[in-house]
């Protein structure tokens, strides 16, 4: 194999390739990325065998072929030439090592054979639609901070993807939670997604899928079958086993009768839930919200480090309300809120409090309270 290809473009496959790779493995080869030159481009592969990667890149072969090599150290070494250079790549058969030279710099790397590398099996799709990146990276990055750290309870460690209903039109649906908040995003359904199974996108997943969605004029190709989801552009393809479990019904945890409506400037708030965290015991990070006419009192009161308290002109009605929340909480949910006004609705100090954006309901977060 001997190519050249310029720096950047191989950077730029070489990340995504990488950063898939596991870390710590007791397989030698999956910390490799598979380089395959053919034709006019260059193919990268990397795989933990729950996710594969394949990016491609335009570059000059002179000789086609195929080799693999350790995919951390040849993105340092990639990452650490100098920029503009052309890159020369040189599988020495004899010798089986990677020859890499950029101007004066010349490495040579250890290989193992091609042939060690495995693929992910195939599948048979049941739903292929395109989606805009905008749509799609909605749908995931305002659900994401949602989803559960805790492995005993797996089936909640990804971003539930399925076609529901909403007001008697079907969406596609993202839903995430770990058992303390929840966070529902719709979107249009794209044509060809109807047949859709619902599938658990993992955790891992999600965060590689979100190197794809950048480019706002991209259309994201997307596949779904009961065990596999693909994401794919024009230069990367991205394929993973989905979690196999059942998510619950969320639907029972989302209130329906919450009549205490607040309506607060979501930057606002968000800061001054910020300030008086600070206060806050490492372990609870609890901020009491007082409620009465036209205002919010933030409060919070740590007998090992003091108190704090800050009041916010906001819009609210209702009877006086004091409830509890997990600081950390309250801002991740009011972060993901993009319009100007975040609404909550509340029922009692005791019970589910309801978010969303102004009037937009597309977008639905559920936070349980707590003792203060």
């Amino acid at each position: 194999m001997k190519v050249s290809i310029e720096r950047g473009s191989l950077l730029k496959a070489v990340s995504q390739a990488q950063s898939v790779v596991e870390r710590r493995n007791t397989i030698p080869i999956l910390a490799n990325v598979l380089i395959e030159a053919e034709g006019d481009t260059l193919r990268f592969r990397a795989t933990d065998l729950d996710i594969e990667v394949i990016d491609v890149a335009p570059a000059q072969v002179t000789q086609a072929g195929a080799t693999t090599v350790n995919a951390v150290m040849f993105h340092e070494i990639t990452r650490k030439l100098p920029d503009g250079a052309l890159v020369q790549l040189t599988a020495d058969a004899v010798s089986g090592q990677l020859l890499v030279e950029a101007g004066r710099s010349q490495f040579k790397l250890a290989t193992l054979p091609k042939e060690d590398f495995p693929a992910m099996a195939t599948t048979e799709y049941t739903a292929n639609f395109t989606a805009p990146a905008p749509t799609l990276r909605r749908l995931f990055d305002k659900s994401k901070f949602a989803i559960s750290t805790e492995e005993t309870r797996y089936y909640l460690n990804g971003v539930y993807m399925h076609v529901a209903e909403s007001d008697g039109q079907p969406v596609l649906r993202c839903v995430a939670t770990d058992g303390h908040r929840l966070a529902r995003i719709d979107a249009e359904l794209p044509a060809g997604a109807e047949a859709m199974p619902g599938v658990i996108v993992p955790r891992k997943t999600v965060g590689e899928l979100r190197k794809l969605l950048d480019d706002d004029d991209t259309e994201i190709a997307v596949s779904v079958s009961e065990t596999k989801v693909r994401f794919a552009t024009p230069e990367i393809t991205l394929t993973s086993k989905v979690i196999d479990g059942t998510f619950p019904d969320y639907t029972r945890v989302i209130p329906s009768g919450n009549p205490k409506r607040l309506e607060v400037d979501a930057a606002d708030f968000a800061k001054a839930v910020d300030r008086v965290a600070t206060v806050s015991s490492e372990r609870s990070r609890a901020v009491k919200l007082s409620l009465d006419e036209d205002r919010l009192t933030l409060s919070v009161n740590a007998p090992d480090s003091g108190a704090a308290e800050e009041e916010l002109a906001v819009a609210y009605g209702d009877e006086k309300l004091e409830i509890g929340f997990n600081a950390k909480y309250l801002l991740e949910i009011a972060s993901q809120v993009d319009r100007e006004n975040a609404v909550f609705m509340f029922n009692s100090s005791g019970d589910p409090t309801l978010m969303h954006e102004g009037n937009d309901l597309s977008a639905v977060y559920v936070v349980m309270p707590m003792r203060v």
